[in-house]
């Protein structure tokens, strides 16, 4: 636990090519032969983040039924680079191309949305386009308020053209431009379900921070806050889990170290609690270490 928690994504490469080379085996091998709570945080952890994120990813499509939230977490809470490098891990691993694959297991607003942030530019140099920017908030105005029905195929042109970086810099354009973010102007009726799909993605794009608190409390709330809580931590460690664990702390007064101690504290001596104990001290370790 202690090398996993301290160690960062290159260190943790290091140790499992050192792994296989002293004992001809895969690490992730060996964390996968258990099913549990403790063996699952280690092989999310000690896994190189585009291929978690293809094999996350791949669940949500194919597991017992689609889960459209883990799959908007994943496409839409990583940068271009990140989404880019998922995609490639997706291909290697299990030959088929995830937009393809994203396309023939969902449909309507979500498949619109979904498949307009994969196809979008994968190059972040990290340098914006301001005056781009503007040009940009000003179409998804006129988009949404120049007639009686919004502009969906203009919005989606706007999102497939741009990397994150460009478009979280639309984002604050057009909040300085209309006084209100966009996404409270997705909230309009006329926007409906495609309005709705596109307000869960741009809060992942805009605000992720707020998406995974979200997503936290409503788990929460329908009792299997767990997993979410789990894959959270993980993936999210030395990236902004702090400021996940503010988000969440606002609007519960728990703090995500708190709620993991509620979710993973073991009543009883069984082995099954233990496991459970043991997975919650991970977790803390990584709270605490990143």
């Amino acid at each position: 636990m202690e090398i996993l928690t301290q160690r960062n994504m290159e260190e943790l490469k290091l140790i499992r090519q050192t792994y296989r080379a002293l004992y001809n085996c895969d690490l992730l091998h060996v964390f996968s032969q258990s099913d549990n709570p403790f063996s699952r945080v280690a092989y999310l952890r000690a896994t190189e983040p585009p291929e978690r994120d293809a094999e996350i990813v791949r669940g949500a499509l194919f597991g017992q039924s689609l889960d459209p939230d883990t799959l908007t977490e994943i496409i839409c809470t990583r940068s271009s680079l990140e989404l880019s490098a998922a995609k490639q891990a997706y291909q290697a691993r299990y030959n088929s191309n995830l937009e393809r694959d994203v396309s023939s297991k969902t449909i309507g607003s979500l498949k619109e949305v979904l498949l307009a942030v994969l196809n979008s530019n994968c190059y972040d140099g990290g340098r914006v386009d301001t005056s781009l920017a503007m040009c940009d908030a000003k179409t998804l105005y006129e988009a949404i308020e120049s007639g009686k029905y919004i502009d969906q195929r203009c919005i989606i042109l706007v999102i497939s053209q741009r990397n994150t970086s460009q478009i979280k810099e639309i984002l604050s354009s057009y909040k300085q431009l209309y006084g209100h973010e966009f996404l409270k102007f997705l909230k309009k009726e006329k926007c409906g379900d495609f309005g709705r799909q596109l307000r869960i993605v741009i809060r992942c794009i805009q605000f992720p921070e707020k998406h995974f608190a979200k997503q936290l409390r409503r788990k929460l709330k329908n009792g299997d806050a767990r997993e979410v809580l789990l894959r959270t931590v993980v993936t999210r460690s030395e990236i902004d889990i702090k400021h996940i664990n503010s988000a969440f702390a606002a609007k519960t007064g728990w703090t995500l170290e708190s709620l993991v101690r509620n979710e993973f504290n073991g009543n009883s001596c069984s082995n099954t609690d233990k496991v459970y104990s043991l997975a919650g001290d991970f977790l803390i370790a990584l709270l605490k270490h990143s």
